[in-house]
């Protein structure tokens, strides 16, 4: 297999938040690899900026640690990391007030060749006051885009006025809100299986489809996070977003062509046809101490915390397409491995030839996220050997380290190939601000629902999958969950 890098457009990047820890974990090692790659022109430049009082020498030896904490060595020459951090600059900036913005306009390009990206890594009650200055200090030209990191409000009306402050000083086709599960490269290669492919389009359906798994594992507590964590919780942190754009991919029509417009209109009529799930649809958990760690009432030293770090519910979909099929999402933190997978669950041959000793075997087409990427069909054959028709399922293997050789191992981070879309101007792994305020209209009921009632989460151990109740949503249906394997 050979890759190929496609360079970008000249660009200035601006990264507000430049010295916190997405920039220096994910946003700028992902750069350093775009940039060996040879995919960043010779004039692009990084801006870093936040309240930090750095020169660009400082900075520079900043992200040099960065670089060398989170990339391993064979991945940084000292030629690149060199080439590399010439490209850095560093403002002094007041998100809240004016400090800091004259000279942002000055080191920023500001003309039609040149593509201006701003990166909001920062908390979310930041985004509005940057958008306003940006565009009172006319430092925003024709090609700015805006790169905005969740969450996207807490709640609908949040959302609405978030979205309204930023399309007052940008177009929609200005803003990038973005979702790195929909960067990585399995999740786009779903959308490759589905619609690339004339063996399985044809079987997506309620016809063939017994029914949907999407599991996003975690075995880390909340940590450092608890104060954040503790407002939020797991619907809010990772259903709302994460696991709803995971859903609207797997459930979305074919869009008529692939392109940012066409992709999201689809996956708004999804969320749109969710039906609200019953109370007894939804289990709510929240992890224990044991040997393995802190409770979750312990790490974020709230001991009357009624929020959840684990979510596990049945949704449906009213549509022709998904008409009586479940889908069941489940996503939990300090769980016994860390491992983000959809399963599409195929039902069972109408009529089996086989006598009953054979036991029963359905096919599953599972799509792992994380860790090692790849693609699994479960397929049932007779067993070898002797002795009568025995069955037993085998997986088709497409991980991706292994069916695409060493070049597999080395493909861009979520970060890296959203980036490089954002210079593009390529919208299509970006949510519109309708499809987040749709997802906001359907989550906030549910939310208030079980905060009326004072519902306290069921506990569980670490290091397991979660409370029992869970098993019992998926058990009461003849059902139950796939291992979660790391």
């Amino acid at each position: 297999m050979v890759s190929r890098v496609i360079p970008v457009e000249d660009f200035d990047l601006v990264i507000f938040g430049g010295t916190g820890d997405l920039a220096r974990r994910k946003i700028l090692p992902g750069l350093f690899r775009r940039f060996c790659s040879g995919q960043m022109p010779a004039q692009s430049r990084i801006i870093g900026a936040a309240r930090s009082d750095l020169t660009d020498s400082s900075f520079r030896k900043d992200i040099k640690g960065a670089l060398e904490e989170f990339l391993p060595e064979a991945a940084r020459s000292t030629k690149d990391v060199k080439g590399f951090l010439d490209r850095l600059h560093y403002v002094r900036i007041d998100a809240t007030g004016n400090d800091g913005w004259s000279a942002l306009k000055k080191l920023v390009r500001k003309d039609k060749d040149t593509v201006q990206a701003f990166y909001f890594s920062v908390a979310p009650g930041l985004f509005s006051s940057l958008a306003e200055r940006l565009h009172a200090h006319n430092i925003a030209g024709p090609t700015a885009r805006i790169v905005v990191e969740k969450p996207f409000g807490r709640d609908l009306e949040s959302a609405k006025t978030l979205n309204a402050t930023l399309r007052d000083h940008f177009d929609e086709s200005q803003i990038y809100r973005i979702d790195h599960y929909l960067g990585k490269e399995t999740v786009q290669n779903l959308m490759a299986v589905r619609f690339g492919n004339m063996l399985f389009e044809p079987l997506w359906n309620a016809q063939y489809v017994d029914h949907v798994q999407i599991t996003v594992a975690e075995t880390v507590g909340v940590g450092g996070r608890g104060a954040y964590y503790d407002t939020s919780g797991a619907m809010r942190d990772m259903v709302q977003n994460h696991l709803m754009q995971l859903l609207c991919l797997i459930a979305m029509e074919p869009p008529a062509r692939f392109d940012p417009d066409s992709v999201r209109d689809e996956k708004l009529k999804v969320i749109r046809a969710l039906d609200p799930p019953e109370r007894d649809d939804i289990v709510r958990g929240q992890y224990e101490s044991n040997k393995a760690g802190e409770s979750y009432l312990e790490e974020v030293e709230n001991r009357s915390s009624i929020t959840e770090s684990f979510i596990a519910m049945k949704l449906a979909i009213s549509n022709w397409r998904w008409a009586g099929v479940p889908f069941y999402l489940r996503t939990g933190k300090r769980l016994k491995a860390r491992a983000s997978e959809i399963s599409i669950v195929f039902k069972e041959t109408p009529h089996s030839i086989f006598d009953k000793d054979s036991g029963r075997h359905r096919n599953i087409l599972s799509i792992r996220l994380q860790p090692n990427e790849g693609i699994t069909l479960g397929v049932t054959i007779k067993e070898p050997g002797p002795g009568g028709m025995r069955l037993v399922d085998v997986p088709l293997d497409m991980t991706f380290a292994n069916a695409l050789g060493p070049e597999a191992e080395d493909v861009p981070d979520a970060y890296e190939r959203l980036i490089m879309d954002v210079i593009r101007g390529n919208q299509t792994l970006f949510m519109r601000g309708d499809e987040v305020e749709a997802a906001w209209a359907w989550t906030d009921p549910i939310i208030k629902d079980w905060t009326s009632r004072g519902d306290r989460p069921k506990p569980y151990d670490v290091e397991t999958t979660g409370p029992e109740d869970a098993a019992v949503l998926m058990h009461r249906e003849g059902r139950r969950w796939l291992e979660i394997k790391a």
